[in-house]
């Protein structure tokens, strides 16, 4: 059995930096099973495994699989997928604006002038605050270290992030996780993930942590940034309907996650976008 990939670099215009995904632009014939252990295999944030549409009215089913599990959704996933799918023709090459069938529902993406891919954020809940003392010692951090009043909360827009607001990138670059004190944090619910971001002139400058889902640092967090905008709007961190995320450069990804606001607060909608470099073609190759 033979199934075609391709490697891209999400929210970069400079090759091996941005955030990494495979896709399998045809995975007819793959069982769950397999799915997940491909994804264990490659090692990246995400790997995607494009059928068919089953929906009328989209582009292609989309699944998509980190080292530990499958996702309801994820950001860099969605744009690194589409544009595997206008470049490899299963889009047409022109097409502006297409329908991604994704496990929370119906992804709508389009593409720009400047050809960044956006997508549209699923719905944006708030889940409530976290402990402040906690959430410093997760990060080996103290509680001087985050910006003072305002609060920690989990937000989802599809995968639940705590979002832990610093005082500054420094301190953001500091931010080491310790293990014991997560999983305290956490309070055994192994699908959250933990955002640490400091608020900038640009937007925000951020750092991803989910060793619970087999990534111990995330260098681009597409299904996190629409939920961190409008967290920093809520708390009047941001203004405006156009900044971007810093995320990654820590750990040497440095990735640049684009955000639109529409309507007050995002109340119209928030879009997160960016540019994909290509990097790889490649086959694997398994026993039949």
């Amino acid at each position: 059995m033979k199934y075609e990939y391709r490697v891209v670099d999400v929210f970069t215009q400079t090759p091996l930096e941005g955030n990494a995904l495979a896709v399998f632009t045809d995975a007819r014939g793959m069982t769950d099973d397999l799915m997940q252990r491909v994804a264990r295999e490659l090692n990246l944030s995400e790997t995607t495994f494009v059928f068919p549409p089953e929906r009328e009215g989209t582009a292609a089913r989309v699944r998509i699989f980190t080292p530990a599990r499958e996702m309801e959704f994820a950001g860099h996933p969605t744009v690194g997928t589409a544009y595997v799918l206008r470049e490899s023709g299963a889009v047409a090459r022109d097409a502006q604006s297409f329908v991604l069938h994704e496990n929370i529902g119906d992804v709508p993406v389009r593409v720009d002038e400047e050809e960044r891919i956006w997508l549209t954020t699923p719905p944006i809940s708030v889940r409530g605050a976290y402990d402040r003392t906690k959430c410093a010692a997760a990060l080996s951090l103290s509680v001087d270290d985050l910006l003072p009043n305002v609060p920690c909360e989990l937000l989802t827009a599809g995968n639940p992030n705590i979002y832990i607001p610093l005082r500054d990138p420094a301190a953001v670059d500091r931010a080491d996780v310790d293990t014991a004190a997560l999983r305290a944090l956490l309070r055994g619910d192994s699908s959250l993930c933990t955002f640490v971001f400091a608020p900038t002139p640009f937007g925000a400058y951020s750092r991803m942590f989910a060793p619970e889902l087999g990534v111990v640092e995330d260098p681009a967090t597409g299904s996190a940034t629409g939920p961190l905008a409008a967290f920093m709007l809520r708390h009047n961190l941001v203004h405006g309907s156009s900044f971007y995320s810093e995320q990654g450069t820590k750990m040497g990804r440095r990735s640049i996650l684009h955000v639109l606001v529409h309507g007050d607060k995002g109340k119209g909608g928030i879009e997160v976008g960016g540019h994909v470099t290509p990097i790889a073609q490649a086959v694997l190759t398994l026993p039949e």
